[in-house]
């Protein structure tokens, strides 16, 4: 999981001076910070962390004035590196890996939904889950509503946006209702979809005059043009 994109460097000092035995809950300390920032800026519910320290086989040592803890790596929390950093003549540098398991109350299915059913409210609930492997887990159940299973999702599934997809609400030679809004003022027409798109995507629509244009899918079955008219000799066609 991707989950630290945002850099952290030498944001954090352990007391003045730094005993041997205080560098790993530096470490760990600032590894912690960083989980916790992330997981605020991500919007996750209720997460809870558990942190490991692996130390090396060097002997650590104290340090005369404060250490500072750089993030070297943090794009997996199973496994993220930093290092201990004692500046100075006399100095050393450590490096530790971290493995950090991370839980919250995610999207999980409430029932099975065979494939392409769109999503309700009552098909998902928040439960808490271990996240540490899952990339793409979801926090806000209306992030999923309104979408559709790539496949069938069975109840008590972790739900991932990987799974998921936007709903085909407009299909190829289908009828569609073209609507004109400006203002006040709403005009519709009758049209035939020559392409299919889900909700927000471009698809032409051959209008009741002949004529093909570009519109924007709305709804089920719905579109509203986005550009004027060209030929039915297109070669957009």
């Amino acid at each position: 999981m991707l989950l630290f994109c945002t850099s952290f460097s030498a944001a954090f000092s352990a007391p003045v001076p730094t005993a041997a035995e205080q560098v790993p809950l530096a470490v760990e300390a600032a590894a912690r910070a960083h989980v916790q920032r992330w997981a605020d800026s991500s919007g996750l519910v209720e997460p809870k962390f558990e942190l490991n320290v692996v130390r090396g086989s060097r002997p650590l040592a104290a340090c005369r004035q404060a250490a500072t803890v750089e993030a070297l790596d943090t794009r997996l929390p199973s496994r993220m590196r930093f290092a201990a950093v004692c500046a100075g003549a006399e100095g050393w540098r450590y490096e530790f890996v971290v493995r950090a398991q991370i839980s919250a109350r995610i999207a999980v299915m409430a029932s099975d939904v065979p494939s392409g059913k769109v999503l309700t409210d009552d098909d998902v609930l928040l439960e808490r889950h271990d996240i540490s492997g899952i990339a793409d887990s979801v926090s806000d159940p209306q992030e999923v509503v309104g979408l559709s299973g790539r496949r069938a999702l069975r109840s008590g599934e972790v739900l991932r946006m990987a799974l998921l997809a936007a709903p085909t609400l407009v299909k190829r030679n289908d009828a569609v209702r073209i609507v004109a809004k400006r203002e006040q003022i709403e005009v519709s027409m009758a049209g035939e979809a020559l392409d299919s798109g889900a909700r927000g995507t471009l698809v032409r629509v051959r209008n009741a005059n002949g004529t093909v244009i570009r519109a924007r899918v709305t709804g089920a079955a719905t579109v509203e043009p986005v550009d004027m008219p060209v030929s039915t000799n297109s070669p957009t066609q």
